[in-house]
């Protein structure tokens, strides 16, 4: 056995050798200097004490990851590839299916990287989604809005971390370079679900809220919070049930068994629940890290485990044929963006014992670019609490001292 990383993150978030414990196989990492860079973080002198660790500049050609992935894969003589970055899925699935490897080839990957795909597996289950079509032009795009009213959402059909997201709210100017998603714009909050399914079965699943808009990412200054659902609540349960439709709609064979998700569903004003779409991978942002606040499990790292085949120790009584566990305490992230220009002053260490974690993408002094995507913060933490409530209070009570302690100038202001 051994096993191939395609990294398209920072590394703090997946210390892979800790997560693999007692996996004394080889372990082959390809990452992505510039998502490493980009965090803040050094890229590695050594090896971290993978077997092989190897940093390209990026892995912005698709193609060129594959043909690098594949040479590794066969140069270690890999029996699994894991990938964690939605972007990468295709890659690792390519990789397999060329080496016939276990677990999701390209055809089980399609239905969770194109929304238009995805959406009419969805909708052939009884699922409702936002009405919606694929263009190539402006004109196409302003038809649909002439049909089913402004505003409309246009987006990659392959997007995520709402990187080129527009929301439309009259005709305006706009230039496609390739075809793209548009849909009408639904109204109400946005949940979300993350989840694990270890043999087709779904074992481990929370229900979140989050109480900004994810496309606001480069316009909002301030703390964005994002908070669980009580166990209690009937909404949680129908976000529940609603995920593991969905997940199984999208299983087209039985190489997809043991994989992430992470479900977008609006919860319209008139009580509908409407899926926006569903990525087979760990929530992004402190996602992860909510998680293991909430279950005492890392989604990360029981999903890389899963991938290899490892024990789950506290996922046990569950894949013996038990319930999903339940959450022990409610959580939730708050978050700052990044905005341009020169970082001033920045908020002090996070000491309430309610904090789980506390981080800070820059320091005083450097001068930071805008917002790349929704997951480019310069400011997060994870707290939590006995239920919503209180994690939501302690949330906004860290968010306002991101708010009152960080000051960015910009460059050139006097």
């Amino acid at each position: 056995m051994s096993v191939l990383i395609i990294h398209r993150n920072p590394f703090e978030p997946f210390p892979y050798r800790d997560w693999l414990a007692g996996y004394d196989a080889d372990v082959v990492v390809l990452a992505a200097r510039d998502r490493i860079v980009g965090a803040g973080e050094a890229v590695p002198a050594d090896h971290l004490g993978l077997t092989h660790l190897e940093v390209v500049p990026d892995f912005h050609d698709e193609e060129l990851l594959f043909e690098r992935a594949l040479a590794l894969a066969e140069k270690f003589e890999v029996t699994h590839v894991v990938a964690h970055h939605e972007a990468d899925l295709l890659a690792a699935a390519r990789v397999r299916e060329h080496l016939g490897l276990a677990g999701a080839w390209t055809a089980d990957t399609v239905p969770y990287r194109d929304k238009s795909v995805m959406k009419r597996l969805l909708v052939a289950a009884g699922i409702e989604v936002a009405r919606h079509a694929v263009v190539s032009t402006a004109a196409e795009v302003q038809a649909f809005a002439e049909k089913h009213g402004f505003p409309v959402v246009v987006k990659d059909v392959a997007g995520f971390n709402a990187i080129g997201l527009r929301i439309l709210h009259g005709p305006e100017p706009l230039e496609l370079t390739g075809p793209v998603l548009v849909e009408s714009f639904v109204p109400g909050k946005m949940c979300h679900v993350d989840g694990l399914v270890v043999g087709g079965r779904v074992v481990l699943a929370w229900a979140s809220q989050y109480q900004y808009s994810l496309s606001s990412f480069g316009s909002d200054p301030g703390a964005r919070v994002d908070l669980t659902l009580d166990v209690s609540d009937p909404l949680s349960v129908r976000l529940l049930d609603l995920a593991g439709r969905a997940v199984a709609a999208l299983r087209t064979s039985d190489r997809h068994l043991d994989h992430a998700f992470h479900a977008e569903v609006f919860h319209t004003p008139d009580d509908r629940l409407v899926v926006c779409e569903i990525a087979a991978r760990t929530g992004g942002a402190k996602i992860r890290e909510v998680g293991a606040a909430i279950f005492g499990i890392n989604h990360g790292e029981y999903l890389t485990r899963a991938q290899l085949g490892l024990s789950m120790p506290k996922l046990a009584a569950t894949l013996a044929g038990g319930p999903p566990p339940t959450p022990a305490r409610m959580s939730g992230q708050v978050l700052m963006m990044k905005r341009p220009g020169l970082v001033e002053a920045l908020p002090s260490t996070l000491v309430e014992p309610w904090v789980a974690r506390f981080w800070r993408y820059a320091t005083v002094g450097d001068v930071i670019p805008p917002a790349a995507g929704s997951a480019d913060f310069l400011l997060a933490a994870v707290a939590t609490g006995a239920d919503r409530a209180e994690a939501e209070s302690r949330l906004r009570k860290i968010g306002v001292r991101f708010e009152s302690q960080t000051r960015i100038s910009q460059e050139g202001s006097s």
